[in-house]
C-alpha cells in the first residue's frame, strides 16, 4: 500500500449533505478554528501553506483530518481549485466510523503519515 491513494468516497453517498464552493473560494484558512475533516465529493481542492502548494485533492480525498486529532487551529489553507463539493465529517461521525469500521482509522492515519513524510 506504499503510494496507493485511499478513497474515502464511501462518506459522500446519496443523501449526504455537502457544502459547495466555486473555483477559487477559500474553504478554510490557516489559523482558523478546526472541528471537522472533509471529504471531496466532486471537483478538486488545493492545500496550501503560504504561497506553497502542498497537495491537490480530487474526489474521494480527505483534508482537515488533524482537526479530529488535536483540536488546534488549521495548519494550512484549502481552496477550491475547481467548483467543488465537500462533505464535512464531525468528531462524532468519525468515532462512529471508527467503531463500526476500525480500518477507517488506519486509513486516516495513513493519509496523515504520508503528508507528514512529504513535509
Amino acid at each position: 500500500m506504499a503510494d496507493t491513494a485511499i478513497d474515502f468516497s464511501l462518506l459522500t453517498g446519496e443523501g449526504v449533505e455537502a457544502r459547495k464552493f466555486p473555483a477559487g473560494e477559500v474553504i478554510f484558512r490557516e489559523g482558523d478554528p478546526a472541528q471537522e475533516l472533509y471529504v471531496v465529493k466532486s471537483g478538486a481542492v488545493e492545500i496550501r501553506q503560504g504561497d506553497r502548494l502542498l497537495e491537490t485533492l480530487q474526489e474521494g480525498g480527505i483534508f482537515g483530518e488533524m482537526a479530529l486529532i488535536d483540536i488546534a487551529p488549521r495548519s494550512a489553507t484549502v481552496i477550491a481549485k475547481t467548483d467543488a463539493s465537500v462533505v464535512p465529517v464531525s468528531e462524532r461521525q468519525f468515532l462512529f466510523m471508527v467503531s463500526h469500521t476500525p480500518h477507517f482509522a488506519l486509513n486516516v492515519m495513513r493519509v496523515l503519515a504520508r503528508r507528514l513524510r512529504r513535509s
